[in-house]
Parts: C-alpha cells; sequence; structure tokens
C-alpha cells in the first residue's frame, strides 16, 4: 500500500516515560529515520527484533539516523524499558488508529496460534529463550506491527508490513536502504546469527 506522510504525520504518540506528546512528522524533519512498530511490549519477538536491533545502532547514529520503537499502549512499557531491550527512543500510542493507516493487520484468535508454528517463529522462540528475553500477555496480542523507515525533510524510503508476529526488517536491509550496506558485518551482526540458527534448526530432530 502507499503511505501518506502527511496523514501519518499528523497522527501523535507519546514519549516514554514522559508522556510529552509529538506529532510523528517531527521525527523525519531534520533527519533521517528508523520507525520501528512493536507489536506490544510483552512479545518475545519485539524484545529480540529489538535486542538486534542494538547490533546497528551504532552505525544509525554515526550517520545521523536516529531510530524509534513505538508500541500500543503504555501496558508493559516499563519491563521493556527496565529490560534494556531497545537502544532508541521509544514512544508509544493510545489507540490503533496509527496502525491502522499503517496497514498493520490483525490476526484472529485461530490464525495467531498457527502462526507460533511457522518456522520463522519456532526460530526467533528459540533464539529469543536463549537470549532470556521472556515474554507475556499483557496488550493486544493479535496485533502486527511493521517499520517505517523515512528521509530527512518527509521521503518514504521503506513501509514494511508484518506477515506473521515474528516477521522483521532485517538489519542488513536497513543499513542498505540508507545507503550503508558497507558498514553491514555478516559475521557479527545478528541476522547472521538467525540466518546460523536456521540451518542448526533444520539440522535437529
Amino acid at each position: 500500500m502507499s503511505v501518506d506522510l502527511s496523514v501519518i504525520g499528523s497522527h501523535k504518540v507519546k514519549s516514554i516515560p514522559s508522556g510529552e506528546s509529538v506529532e510523528l512528522k517531527s521525527f523525519w524533519q531534520e533527519q533521517n529515520v528508523a520507525i520501528i512498530f512493536f507489536r506490544r511490549w510483552g512479545c518475545m519477538f519485539c524484545r529480540l527484533w529489538a535486542k538486534e536491533l542494538g547490533e546497528i545502532t551504532p552505525i544509525l547514529k554515526k550517520n545521523n539516523i536516529r531510530l524509534v520503537g513505538i508500541g500500543l499502549e503504555g501496558t508493559g512499557s516499563k519491563e521493556f524499558v527496565d529490560g534494556k531491550y531497545f537502544d532508541g527512543d521509544l514512544y508509544y500510542v493510545e489507540d490503533r488508529s496509527l496502525y491502522q493507516t499503517l496497514g498493520f493487520k490483525r490476526f484472529n484468535v485461530v490464525s495467531i496460534i498457527t502462526s507460533l508454528f511457522w518456522k520463522q517463529s519456532r526460530e526467533a522462540i528459540v533464539k529469543g529463550k536463549s537470549l532470556g528475553l521472556g515474554g507475556d500477555l499483557k496488550g493486544d496480542w493479535v496485533q502486527t506491527g511493521g517499520a517505517l523507515l523515512v528521509g530527512k525533510g518527509g521521503r518514504v524510503i521503506r513501509h514494511f508490513t508484518q506477515t506473521g508476529p515474528s516477521d522483521h526488517l532485517p538489519n542488513k536491509d536497513i543499513l542498505e536502504l540508507f545507503d550503508l550496506e558497507n558498514e553491514y558485518k555478516a559475521e557479527t551482526m545478528a541476522n547472521k546469527k538467525r540466518e546460523e540458527l536456521e540451518c542448526n534448526t533444520e539440522a535437529s530432530p
């Protein structure tokens, strides 16, 4: 779907923990920005994605690219902050209107349970548990999220929507979209480790 930044930019989000309200467009007025829309704060998949983004956060900061995480409601946000999963600025929205505008779909009970058995979800669960990320069922657990990468002044670079709860925009793709592919270190960055985990999982009985 096409993204109308004039509409999306008028949505307001609240800072965590201050509660200060700002318009979304303020994020891209002066610099490039990568905005991650988490499903909910207690989601292990979201915590894993946030943790993996930490691998490229220094590169983004060095190149004046802001990293922002947004979640639905404030429920569970304290645990997310205390866990130090995300090395960026955190905000939340009080309702689903922004997520709806961005085309982030909702599962039903059957589809969300089924999605947990997908190969990608199983691998993410294994890695999340190995990192001790934990999780809970607080919040809207059938909502999906995504990402919005925007260039300074308001140019959509990438609009990513999750097709499943563990779906994510890989670190390598984010760096490439900001023309920073030379900064990607496959041997050390998290998404490479996910690929290795996939191989190990496939080899397991």
